[in-house]
This record gives C-alpha cells, structure tokens and sequence, in this order.
C-alpha cells in the first residue's frame, strides 16, 4: 500500500533524530532517498533530551475544536518500562467544549477530583474509566474544562507489543488481531499503549513515558471528516453537533460517517484532492 510505506518511511525519519533503540521491523524499511525530517524551525516542538522533536506547549494551547483537528496526523508515542517505543498516528478525535457543552464532564463547569485535569493547563492528559474496566484518555485544550478525546491510532511502530498488550487486557483467548482492530477505538488505544489511570493529569510535554511528535504532511480540509460524537447518548443539540474528526479514507478510523462523506463527494471534495 503506498500510503503505508510512505508513511513509514516519514517514521523512518523521524527516528533517525532519535537515540532510542529502533524496532527491527522499522529499521528494515526502505526509507525514502533523502526524506527530510520534521523542519527544525517549527515553533511547536524543540529537541529534548530524549533527543527527538516533540510537541510542545504552544502546540496544545489552542481552541478545543482547532486542537482536536490539528491531533490527526500526529504521532503518538508511548516508551514502556522495558525500552521499547509504540509510535501511532492520530486518525480520529472529539472535541469536548467544556462548561456550556452538555455531553462533557466538565458541563456547567463543574470540577471534581475526577475530571481536574480537564482545568489544567493545555497538553495535560484526562484519563478516565468506563464500565469499571476500560480508559479513555483526552488531552486538555484551551477553554475551561474543554478537552480532546483520543479516538484512534494508526499503527506505525510496536504492533507486536501492541497485541500483547491487547491480549494481556482481554480476559478468554482469542483470535489475533489485525494491525487495523488494534487502536481503532478510544478503549482500545488505551489498552495497546498500556495507558490507565496512573496516566491521568500528566502533562505531554514533560513526561518520560508518553508524548507527541510531529506528523509530516498534515491532512488538508477535504481530508478531515466533521460528524457527531459516538455513544454520548440523550445530550440535545449537543448530540447532533459535528465535533468528531476523522481522516478520510483511512481504515483505522473507529466508526464512518458514509451520509457526510457522500455529501463532501457531491461538492467535489476528494481526498487528497
């Protein structure tokens, strides 16, 4: 698939600034001839000792919508306890406006022990827990108690890991899973990436054991799909509005909005047209 191999190879390049350790998978890649690495002026990240670019603060201190579309194309990366790196590509989002949006934690800005992070400044992880068993995890945004929800991943780097991860967290024996079930959720990502509540209010631009690089080539307008949140439930207006995000075409994404993509066909909007 040529958007995978390109897309690797972007990985590639990234890593070649990095001292970690390379998956071996990754490291037999054919890289692209003189494939140029994130640019060195950008404001949004500097290189830290982990000796990679990283996205910094100014990066996350944007409005909760501009922040949940300016996520797709980012990596995601997670360094576990034994040295080893999980690199995903944020592919789907869901902005969560705070105090006046009515399907958020923080509605009518209330603020408890649970959803503090949500207050904290921009880039701070709000990691919570569903059904006494499964996380999610946002990131807070600009906004007082606004924050993004972390949908889905496309995996680039430690899938082996990942199904470990996702095997060690499902509790009979299952079949293998396929590189595209292994992140295409918000619990799911979580799981793959050993992410649980001990994450909870860590801030993405200091940690250690997770934070963001730089995506190349960013999705331009038609790429991005805007449609409703999924399983917010009886939440009025708010239920309808399109503050999910996802990249088009992509078969990572967690759920389609087929009527909405018809409709971006109609006006002639193609991807990566």
């Amino acid at each position: 698939m040529p958007r995978k191999r390109k897309l690797l190879a972007q990985l590639s390049a990234l890593q070649n600034t990095s001292s970690f350790p390379q998956v071996s998978a990754v490291e037999q890649l054919n890289t692209t001839p003189g494939a140029d690495p994130s640019p060195k002026s950008s404001k949004y990240f500097v290189i830290e000792k982990k000796n990679s670019p990283q996205l910094q603060e100014d990066f996350f201190n944007q409005p909760c919508v501009s922040l949940a579309k300016s996520f797709l194309g980012q990596i995601l990366v997670r360094k576990l306890p034994d040295g080893r790196e999980l690199w995903g590509r944020i592919v789907e989002t869901e902005a969560y406006l705070g105090g006046e949006d009515e399907a958020s934690h923080s509605k009518g800005g209330k603020q408890t022990q649970r959803n503090a992070a949500m207050f904290m400044k921009p880039g701070t992880l709000y990691v919570y827990q569903i059904y006494g068993i499964y996380f999610c995890m946002n990131v807070s945004s600009q906004g007082e108690g606004a924050a993004v929800l972390l949908r889905s991943l496309e995996p680039l780097q430690g899938l082996e890991a990942m199904r470990e991860l996702r095997s060690a967290s499902r509790k009979a024996p299952s079949r293998l899973l396929k590189d595209w079930q292994l992140c295409n959720g918000p619990s799911k990502l979580c799981q793959a990436f050993g992410i649980d509540k001990a994450f909870d209010q860590r801030d993405l631009t200091q940690d250690d054991a997770i934070w963001m690089v730089p995506g190349q080539d960013p999705p331009e307008e038609q790429d991005v799909v805007a449609t409703t949140r999924i399983g917010i439930g009886n939440r009025g207006e708010w239920a309808q509005k399109p503050l999910r995000f996802y990249l088009r075409g992509n078969r990572f994404v967690s759920v389609v909005d087929k009527k909405v993509e018809r409709e971006m066909a109609a006006r002639g909007h193609s991807p990566g047209s």
